[in-house]
């Protein structure tokens, strides 16, 4: 998330590697209880990810460091390597840039996109680092990566901003726009801002990890579906996309003239996944019972029976994403 005239933008040098403060290395929280980000918040009213607009003087909800960290692994192995070919093929066609790539990395979080793709990337990368949370942007700057795939440096900045106030002036210079988990907490006019911006600047995007709206567990329960549907309706909420984010983004940049190359992206839970899944359940069913709070009794026996289940190594589960990859124009191109 960025903003076009933001002041608090923070320089971080390789020096900020040093003695700073883990915040993942805080106890982890009570048995029983949804990590935010997981699942609903707890207060009322508050959105279980991180807010993507300025609306309201209440503090805003953040993803909990925890919960990015829980699920940074299964992310990973989720994404869609194969996108990054054309990707490259595309990077590899830009002039020269001085100073290497620039990357806007968008609700950033805990940093793990970069984690994952800087070292995939040949070629010095300067990454700018977007987010509302000034806590998240700290993490992620002090555990961002420094050596690219062939040990080219990897700098990074972070810049505390809006995703609404998005504007190809934000992203002068820039080569490359990513994200992760972050389409599906979008509306319709913040999908088409931010297409626009990507096009105005002649950059490419990869946005990955946008949920599908379809989950396969194994063994099945009569439940399923009906959770599956409350989930749904719950994502979009408010105006937000949820699991249309995809299709609506397909055409946002579309007719923008890029071209657009989509490819699942799906969690694997199994028995090594217990903590994840555990989290990812409470989380899974507490949002249908906050769409739906008539399903409540029956959803917390559903529940109980799903974490036992999980914890005996029984349970198995495919959270189905997509990633998207949105090449633009071949006369385009990045300053």
């Amino acid at each position: 998330m960025t903003a076009a005239t933001d002041p608090s933008t923070d320089p971080v040098s390789d020096s900020s590697t040093g003695p700073a403060t883990d915040p993942l290395s805080d106890p982890p929280p009570e048995s029983g209880s949804v990590i935010p980000g997981a699942g609903p918040a707890a207060r009322p009213g508050e959105r279980a990810t991180v807010r993507l607009r300025e609306d309201g003087p209440a503090e805003p909800p953040r993803y909990a460091p925890e919960w990015l960290q829980l699920r940074e692994a299964a992310d990973a192995e989720a994404r869609a390597a194969l996108l990054l070919d054309p990707l490259r093929i595309h990077l590899a066609g830009l002039p020269n840039p001085h100073g290497g790539l620039v990357v806007h990395d968008l609700g950033c979080g805990t940093g793990s996109m970069g984690r994952w793709l800087a070292p995939r990337l040949d070629g010095a990368q300067h990454w700018i680092l977007h987010d509302r949370d000034p806590y998240l942007l700290h993490f992620a700057a002090v555990a961002s990566p420094h050596e690219a795939a062939d040990g080219s440096r990897v700098s990074v900045e972070t810049r505390r901003g809006d995703v609404a106030r998005l504007t190809p002036d934000s992203l002068t210079g820039a080569h490359l726009v990513t994200a992760s988990a972050l389409l599906d907490v979008l509306t319709h006019e913040e999908v088409a801002t931010l297409a626009a911006a990507c096009a105005g600047a002649g950059c490419p995007a990869l946005l990955t990890l946008s949920v599908a709206g379809r989950v396969d567990l194994t063994p099945a329960h009569p439940m399923d579906a009906e959770i599956t549907e409350a989930f749904n309706a719950h994502q979009r909420r408010d105006g937000l996309l949820g699991p249309d984010a995809v299709d609506v983004a397909c055409d946002a940049f579309g007719e923008r003239g890029a071209t657009v190359h989509v490819h699942p992206s799906a969690w694997r839970l199994g028995p090594e996944h217990r903590e994840l899944t555990a989290q990812w359940l409470r989380g899974w069913v507490g949002a249908a019972v906050e769409q739906r709070p008539e399903l409540k009794e029956r959803a917390e026996g559903y529940l109980g029976e799903r974490l036992a289940a999980c914890a005996a190594g029984e349970l198995k589960a495919v959270v189905h994403h997509s990633d998207l990859l949105a090449l633009p124009r071949p006369t385009g191109g990045a300053g």
